[in-house]
């Protein structure tokens, strides 16, 4: 194999066949190309004068990763039901964060105090009931430091002697007579601190029992991200992403779920047509933040997610722009050999790492630590 030379600027050059562009999803690699010429006794290479540096073929982990726009906000939506018959007297601000045993509204002066715990509020606890609330009750007074939890027996769910003189402790902290009973409507359950988004009624108003006073969601940060469904198999809870934040800072999440509902929306039609074209099936996914301090004090955002979809470990690479589109399909690579000479390799690729510029590849004859020719830095 001989390497030929330029040709001269006054004699024509044979046509150049076109270089295919490898696709990976939305990736396009553009693959300079080199141009085969038979010759006898073998094959002579005319190489596209161009300047060019090395780069070493080594073993490393890649990854695929697919490019999703979402939505930073916050896990949970609440609507906060008021149980108990007066005036709304105080009322919290859209943003504020109520925790538990923190006074959420009041009615009639009363506070209406904020519990932990998954059941609703339904009915007045008293000595003697048993049940799921009973249960909540417990532990949100021990948590509160009004009894231990050997006084109380969180195992059980009857409200004893014990839990009767730890919800008059809670009651006398409140400031409202140690009757050891709670009143429905003087408590409200959800499952943990709340961040109020919206507040329905206004302070004077009558406070309608079974009627919706604010609404909040959890304190926990989130990305929801709209995955295209055809994409549903490529991800799942427990895979590593990046978040992209508005003012260009990244962070780091984690997958915390995938729906396994497809939903699909129409786009609006014009003139009154009920014809609209359908839109791509979606899942939706939810993303924990590994350091939710990292998305500042936006209510709400767009983001961009970089999520891992696959992994190859340990793998033979070379710098996507070492890829030499071949003839009749497939790639190659130009390697540096002893005394400068140089030699294309025919390759298979495999998975390509657009975070770090580089491509899996096999074929014989590759190995580490050969040089392949790749375009110098302008």
């Amino acid at each position: 194999m001989t390497i030929k030379p330029a040709p001269a600027a006054n004699a024509a050059a044979p046509p150049m066949p076109a270089a295919p562009v490898r696709s990976v999803r939305r990736h396009r690699w553009v693959i300079a190309a080199a141009t085969f010429v038979a010759a006898a006794g073998g094959v002579s290479i005319g190489l596209v004068a161009a300047a060019a540096a090395t780069a070493p073929v080594t073993y490393r982990t890649l990854t695929s990763q697919q490019r999703v726009n979402g939505t930073l906000g916050y896990s949970g939506s609440y609507s906060i039901v008021n149980r108990a018959a007066g005036t709304l007297t105080a009322l919290p601000s859209p943003g504020q964060v109520v925790r538990q045993g923190q006074v959420l509204y009041r009615v009639d002066t009363s506070p209406v105090v904020l519990l932990n715990g998954s059941t609703p509020a339904y009915r007045a606890l008293t000595e003697g009931d048993r049940g799921p609330d009973v249960r909540n009750l417990k532990a949100d007074l021990v948590a509160l430091g009004d009894a231990t939890r050997a006084s109380l027996k969180l195992s059980s769910d009857y409200f004893g002697t014990a839990t009767a003189a730890a919800v008059k402790e809670l009651q006398e902290t409140l400031g409202v007579h140690r009757t050891g009973t709670l009143a429905l409507g003087q408590v409200v359950f959800v499952p943990g601190p709340i961040r109020v988004t919206a507040v329905t009624p206004t302070r004077g108003t009558l406070a309608q029992p079974g009627t919706a006073v604010l609404q909040a969601t959890s304190t926990s940060r989130e990305v929801t991200v709209s995955l295209d469904a055809a994409l549903q198999g490529d991800v799942k809870a427990g895979d590593q992403v990046t978040i992209t934040l508005p003012n260009q800072d990244t962070t780091q999440g984690t997958v915390a779920s995938v729906s396994r509902v497809a939903t699909t929306g129409s786009s609006g039609s014009s003139s009154g047509s009920s014809s609209g074209s359908s839109q791509p099936a979606t899942v939706q996914v939810t993303i924990t933040l590994r350091d939710p301090g990292a998305a500042g004090t936006l209510d709400q955002a767009p983001v961009q997610v970089a999520i891992i979809t696959a992994t190859a470990p340990h793998v033979l690479t070379v710098p996507t722009t070492a890829l030499l589109a071949q003839p009749g399909g497939g790639y190659g690579v130009e390697v540096i050999g002893p005394r400068n000479s140089r030699k294309i390799l025919r390759l298979s690729v495999g998975l390509f790492d657009d975070a770090q510029g580089l491509v899996q590849v096999s074929g014989p004859g590759l190995h580490a630590g050969q040089q392949v020719v790749v375009p110098a830095a302008p």
